[in-house]
């Protein structure tokens, strides 16, 4: 476990260790990405980083002209995503021209509600390794957990992914993408804004005023992400203490240096969730 695990400021992060004891479960709650975050990057070794990504791999959902130039959309703007040396403006701007381009593609091709539960029920994404016993632990504690998705399928396909591994709970919540549907369950349109993968420092929880009842009170945040950008989730939320935990699944030598500026604690090369179990039940 822990050899997959870097802690760049360690006294640092004992000092938080210990203002997150002292504020318990009912002071606590959880900050996440969805996609590489809580989920894994790489199933059986292929690249499978997102819901969509499922999607867009097989002509069975929306025929092959849609995989096509939904591939061809993700070689030309996934380099750039995860490419930490590119100015955040630059890529900001490159990610709001690969969600509305692909948005539009899925809407021209027939997107269905029923495409959203077969890529659901694939079984080719796969939650990390522990996810369920941590889901089950901030379940016993009352934790809540804001997921916070720029899923280019949306918020119900993440509903139904949880639902199908028996892990949507009244604790769990999601801010994400949301299609407009016609009576067919046709996708007809997105509503605005549009959460990218590197906006969601435009995404402000306070915005949600139902999601922001349940944990404006609890100023102790976790926050897991795969993105630097990720950590930008927290703007807008009045904390009185964030421990930010990032993914670094891929590229991990090209990007272990800024991930150790932004982040307190790294979890390395696609790993389990294991270490975070163990922390929090250190801090509960």
């Amino acid at each position: 476990m822990l050899e997959n695990v870097v802690i760049p400021r360690p006294s640092d992060l004992e000092k938080l260790k210990e203002e997150f004891k002292k504020g318990g479960a009912k002071k606590l709650h959880i900050l996440s990405d969805f996609e590489r975050t809580l989920t894994y990057a790489f199933v059986g070794g292929e690249r499978v980083p997102s819901l969509i990504s499922v999607l867009r791999s097989s002509s069975e959902y929306l025929g092959d002209d849609y995989v096509q130039k939904a591939q061809a959309l993700s070689e030309k703007y996934h380099p750039i995503e995860i490419d930490s040396k590119i100015p955040v403006e630059e890529k900001k701007k490159a990610m709001e021209e690969w969600w509305l381009s692909h948005f539009d593609l899925l809407i021209k091709t027939g997107l269905n509600k029923k495409h959203l539960k077969m890529v659901a029920e694939s079984g080719k994404m796969k939650l990390r390794e522990g996810i369920g016993d941590l889901f089950d632990l901030l379940k016993k504690h009352e934790i809540p957990l804001v997921i916070m998705s720029a899923s280019g399928l949306g918020g119900d396909v993440i509903s139904m992914f949880l639902e199908k591994e028996d892990k949507l709970s009244s604790n769990i919540y999601i801010i994400s993408n949301s299609f407009l549907w016609d009576e067919q369950g046709n996708a007809i349109g997105v509503k605005k804004p549009i959460i990218n993968s590197l906006n969601k420092d435009e995404t402000v929880v306070r915005d949600f005023p139902l999601i922001y009842e349940k944990v404006k009170g609890r100023r102790n945040v976790l926050l897991l992400g795969d993105n630097l950008e990720d950590v930008e989730m927290i703007k807008g939320f009045d904390y009185d203490n964030l421990i930010k935990i990032g993914f670094l699944n891929e590229a991990v030598n090209e990007n272990l240096e800024p991930y150790k500026k932004t982040y307190d604690i790294l979890i390395l090369n696609d790993s389990s969730v294991e270490y975070i179990q163990t922390l929090l039940k250190e801090m509960l």
